[in-house]
């Protein structure tokens, strides 16, 4: 086995972790609702994000300050991330694990929609496909019928279009810009964002009940991941790694019917599989086009 394939092996494996931290991680935020509100989890999630971010930066050596930190750019980067996280939040607490994986992971379908709107890019007739497939998938997940229709599944919609933006935007980003720095600024940004919710409802900040046990693995999980994700990424072929992203799903899956007696019906399933395989698709599709385009 040579050098490369030991690369891509070993990001698969640090990119399914990933996502199982991750997974557990949103279960958590789940459990989290019994003794705090959705305001104080995303309080909790960024002032722990701000904290564990700084400290990798630190221990990669990485700047943790850049002038270009107030860029317009960014900004609106830190805006979009306030939209998913909020997004996020509400709906792993309101909606099943299942659910909330399915819709989110067809971001990059709406990423792919997206750019060609405002990048102007090219996307032929196999993609445009495949993206309409995903979006076919997301309606069976959502089950948008006027007799059944949960509402509160939309913070999930609201999470994936957050996310989408996020992620386009983040095409934009200054070149040279630690990832891990930029997730610290970007946390810095949302907290404040938290906080204000917090008092808003007339809440503290930190309850007296909260339950560390609980709230520790929450907020270090989803930063873990995310170290894992990166480095992930920055150590085998991206398009090689990035379709085990949707490993989040299963994971999901499994721990919503293990931890919270979710019983997703055929229809979701369903949905959930025309998300996984189109999202595959495009970004085997992107790799040929890209190789193409090269060669």
């Amino acid at each position: 086995m040579n050098a490369p394939t030991d690369k891509n092996v070993q990001g698969i494996i640090l990119m399914v972790l990933a996502m199982a931290f991750f997974g557990v991680a949103d279960a958590l935020v789940k459990v989290s609702a019994a003794f705090l509100s959705p305001a104080q989890v995303l309080f909790f999630l960024n002032g722990g994000g701000v904290v564990l971010f700084i400290l990798l930066a630190v221990l990669r050596g990485e700047a943790l300050w850049d002038r270009r930190v107030f860029a317009p750019t960014l900004l609106l980067r830190y805006a979009s991330e306030v939209m998913g996280m909020v997004g996020m939040v509400l709906a792993l607490i309101y909606v099943p694990l299942s659910t909330v994986g399915a819709v989110t992971q067809a971001a990059p379908m709406l990423v792919a929609v997206l750019a060609v709107i405002f990048f102007g890019e090219t996307v032929g007739w196999r993609r445009w496909s495949a993206i309409a497939v995903g979006f076919v998938g997301v309606l069976l997940v959502v089950q948008p019928r006027s007799d059944g229709f949960d509402a509160s599944i939309l913070w999930a919609l609201m999470a994936m279009v957050g996310l989408s933006i996020r992620d386009l935007i983040t095409r934009l980003t200054p070149d040279g810009m630690p990832s891990t720095s930029l997730a610290a600024y970007t946390m810095m940004a949302a907290t404040p964002f938290s906080l204000v919710w917090v008092l808003y409802n007339g809440e503290a900040p930190v309850p007296a009940n909260v339950d560390w046990f609980i709230a520790l693995p929450m907020i270090s999980l989803g930063s873990v991941g995310y170290l894992l994700l990166i480095t992930s990424i920055r150590m085998a072929d991206v398009s090689v790694v990035t379709p085990f992203r949707y490993s989040r799903i299963i994971f999901l899956l499994a721990l919503g019917v293990l931890l919270f007696d979710e019983r997703p019906n055929t229809l979701m399933l369903t949905g959930a599989v025309l998300i996984i395989a189109s999202g595959v698709y495009l970004i085997l599709r992107q790799r040929k086009v890209q190789q193409e385009a090269e060669g």
